[in-house]
């Protein structure tokens, strides 16, 4: 092979794989917002009726539903809350309305996988109905200093131990802290935050997020 012939297959390379991505992330948006669609219908509810109960406007519940933007976090709660199901009612295509497990196992690689507006999530112990932690590993974008309009805050508690990578937490009232592998970070979700990836590498976290006041 000629250094000629060897340059042009590096080059190749990143674009290939930038090209999957892409095309793996509109397809996991389109795949979640059927999911959701069909969850809304199957509750009974118009668009209108839905935008009413969540608080969203009509045409944001259209475009997710549709494919045409990713949910933040934030709202796939108030979604679920709203509808009155556990969220891993819009994870799943075949979920079961009654489920009596109450012990389940996810492999390694294995979650159903789900993205989010700065995120990708798999999303674990997904068979489990009801629960009130929602157990994730997520895949966390490098991006720019987060503004104050970019933070989101919803009811519970949430922690993160860093896999891999270094990133950001913001938390408002808090300086933001740097994360390293094996770090850990609890708090308050009430509280606006925010998670960035600081660098180029991949940055992996384990994040545990409650869904429903664990004390009731």
């Amino acid at each position: 092979m000629t250094q000629t012939e060897k340059s042009s297959r590096d080059e190749a390379e990143p674009a290939s794989s930038a090209e999957g991505w892409e095309a793996e992330r509109l397809q996991l948006r389109s795949d979640l917002g059927s999911r959701m669609k069909a969850v809304r219908q199957a509750c009974g509810l118009t668009l209108e009726a839905a935008a009413q109960r969540t608080g969203l406007a009509l045409s944001t519940i259209h475009k997710i539903e549709n494919g045409r933007v990713s949910p933040s976090y934030e709202n796939l709660v108030r979604i679920a809350r709203a509808y009155d199901i556990g969220m891993e009612r819009l994870f799943s295509a075949d979920h079961e309305a009654v489920q009596t497990t109450r012990m389940t196992v996810t492999k390694a690689g294995q979650g159903r996988k789900v993205r989010s507006k700065n995120f990708e999530y798999e999303v674990l112990c997904n068979a489990l109905a009801e629960k009130k932690i929602i157990p994730l590993v997520t895949r966390v974008e490098q991006r720019g200093p987060l503004r104050p309009e970019e933070l989101e805050a919803h009811t519970g508690e949430e922690t993160l131990y860093v896999l891999s990578g270094r990133i950001e937490l913001v938390v408002e009232h808090y300086q933001p802290v740097v994360l390293e592998p094996g770090d850990c970070a609890y708090f308050d979700s009430t509280i606006r935050h925010g998670l960035r990836a600081l660098d180029a590498e991949e940055a992996r976290v384990f994040w545990a997020c409650t869904y429903v006041d664990v004390d009731k």
